[in-house]
């Protein structure tokens, strides 16, 4: 399905009214007063989410038109022109297929899928129904990566040689943390290699190109966790105080990995960790120099050429010029924050659906992410180098 640029009003139809739902919310809003050579107003139409309360609360909070605590409303409802997948891994998949299957465009966090088979039905569904997607990975919005891909890209850095790539956490750090569906392989699927590295896998492929090999190693060392006895209970609580069950999936994960290009590079990631809140950050290194970037400093990139007066880091601060920072911020210096990362993620988005070209990272991305994390498990537990093909 195409709306054609003449189009004012985007039906949007959202699923799971979670704080990620939310955020896909303020993200749509935020289109006519950032991307307004877009033409484009989303209109809230419908929320879905099993929870009564939380249904009500996109009607009363975000401005939604109406409710439903069954998901089928949404994809079904003739107003929607496009769906917002934001619920919990193990139920993406039948909500992306029943949006595939009534012909909507949709958004889905990643992983996409709990596995490799789950990501390759979804992305072949979008295929099969000739719909233009978008998939959770909004790092590689970052003002500051658009400047670095741009450098790579020019030859700036020469040949690259290798890829650092580090997305550690604290978020799991306790062990009075509540055992959620992260935790569950059932239902979460992949541990950090889903939920963290899949955003290392694309940012790297994103930057640098395909990884064509991987060897890994995985661990897991807060093996109980208490079962919550609160509805409302996330990966950030504690003291959940119901019974001890076990954590089937990793906590820790260390890669190395071949590039189709020939660099090679590593990909580390922890939940548990204590010190790092949110270290995501990635380093490429060329033959003509290097550049280094980190969530926790969003707004810099660290950049060394063999041609300046020194081979240390210079700190570029990120201003107009560089990638979407002029929609957000007039001069250098003032920050931009995560959530507008997501602001550009749903504006890529919604002009795939108005022009029909994908601009937005897609499901074949999330699928490429869902191979190497697939390759990476394997190798984990076979000891041996895994392709991802």
């Amino acid at each position: 399905m195409t709306i054609t640029s003449r189009s004012r009003l985007i039906g949007v139809g959202l699923i799971s009214v979670g704080w990620m739902g939310r955020l896909h919310t303020r993200s749509y809003k935020s289109i006519p007063e950032r991307f307004p050579e877009l033409g484009v107003i989303p209109r809230l139409v419908i929320a879905a989410d099993a929870v009564d309360e939380a249904a009500q609360q996109a009607v009363d909070q975000l401005g939604y038109e109406r409710s439903t605590t069954d998901y089928r409303d949404v994809v079904a409802d003739p107003e929607v022109d496009v769906v917002s997948i934001c619920a919990p891994n193990f139920l993406h998949k039948e909500f992306a297929l029943a949006a595939a299957a009534a012909g909507k465009p949709f958004w889905i966090e990643k992983p996409m899928g709990r596995n490799l088979a789950e990501s390759r039905e979804i992305a072949e569904a979008a295929a099969s129904a000739g719909l233009v997607t978008a998939v959770g990975f909004n790092y590689r919005n970052a003002p500051a990566i658009a400047h670095a891909r741009q450098m790579i890209a020019s030859g700036e850095l020469g040949s690259i040689t290798n890829v650092r790539t580090s997305f550690v956490a604290d978020y799991a750090s306790h062990p009075a943390g509540a055992l959620t569906w992260r935790f569950e392989r059932g239902r979460g699927g992949l541990g950090v290699l889903g939920d963290l590295l899949s955003h290392g896998f694309d940012l790297a492929t994103y930057l640098v190109g395909e990884i064509d090999e991987v060897s890994a190693a995985t661990g897991t060392y807060i093996t109980e966790r208490a079962k919550p006895t609160a509805a409302n209970a996330s990966h950030f609580s504690t003291s959940a105080g119901g019974e001890m069950l076990p954590v089937e999936n990793e906590d820790v994960a260390v890669i190395l990995a071949k590039f189709a290009s020939g660099a090679i590079g590593t990909f580390e990631s922890s939940r548990i960790a204590i010190g790092p809140r949110a270290e995501y950050a990635i380093e490429v290194y060329g033959t003509k120099g290097s550049l280094r970037w980190d969530f926790q400093r969003m707004n810099e990139l660290q950049v060394s050429l063999r041609s300046g007066s020194n081979y240390g880091y210079t700190d570029v601060y990120m201003s107009p010029g560089h990638g979407d920072f002029a929609r957000f911020q007039p001069g250098g210096g003032t920050s931009m924050g995560f959530d507008d990362l997501k602001a550009i993620e749903a504006a890529l988005f919604i002009e795939s659906v108005v022009t029909g070209e994908q601009k937005a990272p897609s499901v074949h991305d999330g699928l490429a992410a869902a191979k190497v994390a697939d390759a990476a498990e394997r190798s984990a537990k076979t000891q041996r180098w895994e392709w991802t093909r």
